[in-house]
């Protein structure tokens, strides 16, 4: 016997279509644009799909920027700025949990406090700084700032996951003579992968998604990340966005093939931290 659909269910599956179709649509409308001519971007009323495929659109938007180059910086910063954030991510967060701190709350605090200040606010200050320490348009100089932004959360999320792990298996490694260090890579490490695995993709995606910091700390073509070289192909009196719009579908794919190769590794991180039986 078929489930009887009620009314209620009825309109919260409407509103979670609706709500697919708004994230799904622009995305689809992207990848159709970035086959389109000028004409068709215009046309009135606006065309869904293109007139004919512009597959010259892809050609353009890597011989107009060097955009190879700032696909690579991005990978590179972004990777390094994870590694950075999950190791100095885990020691914090085992120390708040395993460790007898004084002021651990406060702390936690203090990190939400942090990571709640617009990236705008401390802007000046990390310039000074960087231009001091001769960081300026260098991609280790991008990934430390990065990871230090990040981190905030990445604290928050690996501390619930450390108090998820019961604390009998710490004090089995104890017995065996196993100090901090090696319980955290040898009992923690594995236990919580899932959870590590899930927030060092999210740590990955933000790091590649920041225009401000890439636009200020690195203006040179050398060290620019893709957010900004996406920026770069506006003209002088008009923005091509069949060009932009090729530019952005080539940026979001690595993204996209990343989520789509490890989403089960996400999800099961983000809803069970990590543990198996």
């Amino acid at each position: 016997m078929k489930e009887r659909i009620t009314p209620v269910k009825a309109v919260l599956i409407a509103l979670l279509v609706l709500y697919l179709l708004s994230m799904v649509f622009p995305l689809l409308y992207l990848v159709s644009a970035s086959f389109m001519t000028e004409a068709d971007l215009s046309a009135i009323p606006a065309k869904l799909f293109p007139s004919s495929l512009q597959f010259g659109n892809y050609v353009t938007a890597f011989t107009r920027q060097p955009l190879v180059l700032y696909v690579v910086n991005s990978f590179i910063t972004s990777f390094l700025s994870v590694f950075i954030c999950l190791i100095a991510g885990c020691l914090a967060s085992y120390s708040l949990v395993r460790t007898r701190i004084k002021g651990k709350t406060l702390f936690l605090l203090f990190v939400l406090a942090i990571s709640l200040l617009p990236t705008i606010t401390i802007i000046n200050p990390i310039y000074r700084m960087y231009s001091d320490a001769k960081l300026l348009n260098t991609r280790i100089g991008l990934s430390i700032i990065s990871a230090v932004l990040d981190l905030p959360m990445t604290i928050w999320f690996l501390t619930a996951a450390f108090k998820s792990i019961p604390v009998s298996f710490e004090e089995s490694a104890e017995i065996e003579g196993a100090g901090l260090f090696t319980i955290l890579l040898k009992v923690y490490v594995p236990l919580l992968k899932g959870s590590i695995f899930s927030i060092g993709i999210i740590d990955f995606i933000s790091a590649w998604n920041k225009y401000l910091l890439s636009q200020v700390l690195n203006p040179l073509e050398k060290a620019r990340t893709v957010v900004v070289g996406l920026t770069l192909y506006q003209l002088e009196i008009s923005i091509p966005f069949e060009i932009v719009s090729a530019a952005s579908v080539i940026t979001i794919i690595p993204l996209f093939v990343i989520v789509l190769l490890f989403q089960k590794n996400i999800l099961g991180g983000l809803l069970d931290g990590g543990i198996k039986e």
